[in-house]
């Protein structure tokens, strides 16, 4: 943990005591509580700040788990909670400042019982929502301290985790180490939702942002031949090909590219493209078939059924395509709050639920320009 006498650490410690005066609404005020996100807290953050899965044997926090649980909080408008998760995530994650050192993606309990980070190698996918949260924090609050912070953080993502592909141009890295070998650059579709990258044009207007989201359609164009998106991709001699280390299956991340091409907005001039590179989910749902939980994104075909966090996940992807039926049959289908809390938590699929079931009920929305609209506002 960072020393408190670290003068970044301090800053940050500054601004977060700052916040009760300069954001627009006390927590006590905010729109009606959240009952998912409350489960959420109550059952895997712990008192500091700390996401816990707790479906793993190392009790780990992720980047990925920090970033969205700062997003909800958001939404949520609870400065408290976000400044508390924010101060674990720099001390524990980023070594006191994340203003220039991006965090490291693995944090828990290594094989002689101590803990700690496990790999200090970040995740892109993390460093985006978590640049964004920053960013929409310190301007729905008032608080351009946070905003620096995300600024910051951009600058890094672009010096760490961008490349260009030859014929194609900029890309993300899922992470700055380890995905560049024998002529492949491997990518993961789901680490880039184009709500965000809007945002990112917006705030850094000589970024790659705008040509970044693209050339994700045309990653999704590429590697979705029956409209199932795939986990894991490449690039390789000019074109997107299977990825070489997990081949071709879409699931657990995949479910994700069809969520944020339903949260993107509809005025987005590439909002419908992606829907339609994508329509493999919609084709199957309206045969009253269910989301597959594996799918091989080659030949279209899969097996299993995915859990509620999937299902909950494709209410915007169906509410996006004016397909309010299918979605009603899914969001009745999910657990309810109470049996959440009854149940073991479930990080992931709590997650997920969290993004497609509260965008469902109206909690909020993104601009055409990425903004976040959140009920509260």
């Amino acid at each position: 943990m960072a020393n408190s006498a670290d003068p970044a650490r301090r800053v940050l410690l500054q601004a977060l005591a700052a916040a009760p005066l300069l954001g627009l609404l006390p927590a006590a005020a905010s729109a009606p509580g959240w009952p998912r996100w409350q489960v959420l807290v109550d059952s895997s953050l712990s008192a500091d700040g700390r996401m816990i899965d707790r479906s793993q044997d190392d009790l780990r926090s992720t980047s990925e788990g920090q970033s969205y649980a700062l997003f909800f909080a958001l939404v949520d408008n609870d400065q408290a909670l976000f400044d508390r998760i924010l101060a674990w995530t720099v001390d524990n994650l980023a070594a006191g400042d994340m203003g220039k050192r991006l965090p490291a993606w693995l944090w828990g309990r290594d094989a002689k019982g101590g803990w700690g980070v496990l790999d200090a190698n970040p995740a892109a996918d993390s460093d985006l929502w978590l640049a964004y949260a920053l960013l929409e924090a310190g301007r729905l609050w008032h608080r351009p301290a946070l905003q620096r912070i995300g600024e910051d953080m951009l600058e890094q993502v672009r010096a760490a985790e961008i490349v260009d592909l030859p014929g194609l141009g900029p890309m993300l890295l899922p992470g700055p180490q380890g995905f560049v070998e024998d002529g492949a650059t491997r990518v993961n579709p789901s680490y880039l939702p184009l709500p965000l990258l809007r945002r990112f044009a917006a705030v850094d207007r000589g970024g790659p942002w705008s040509a970044l989201a693209v050339n994700t359609l045309e990653l999704l164009r590429q590697t979705a031949p029956h409209g199932f998106a795939p986990d894991w991709a490449a690039w390789r001699d000019g074109a997107f090909v299977a990825d070489p280390v997990k081949g071709a299956t879409g699931s657990y991340d995949a479910i994700r590219c069809y969520l944020w091409a339903g949260l993107l907005s509809p005025r987005d001039p590439l909002s419908g493209a992606q829907l339609q590179a994508l329509s493999g989910p919609l084709r199957r749902l309206r045969a009253a078939a269910p989301m597959w939980e594996k799918v091989d994104t080659r030949s279209g075909v899969g097996s299993g059924e995915g859990g509620y966090g999937f299902r909950a996940a494709l209410l915007p992807y169906l509410l996006a395509q004016g397909e309010r039926g299918l979605a009603q049959g899914l969001q009745a289908s999910l657990p309810s709050p109470v049996q959440q809390r009854g149940d073991a938590p479930a990080y992931y699929a709590q997650m997920l639920t969290l993004f497609g079931d509260g965008w469902a009920e109206g909690r909020y929305r993104f601009a055409a320009d990425g903004r976040l609209q959140p009920r509260w506002r």
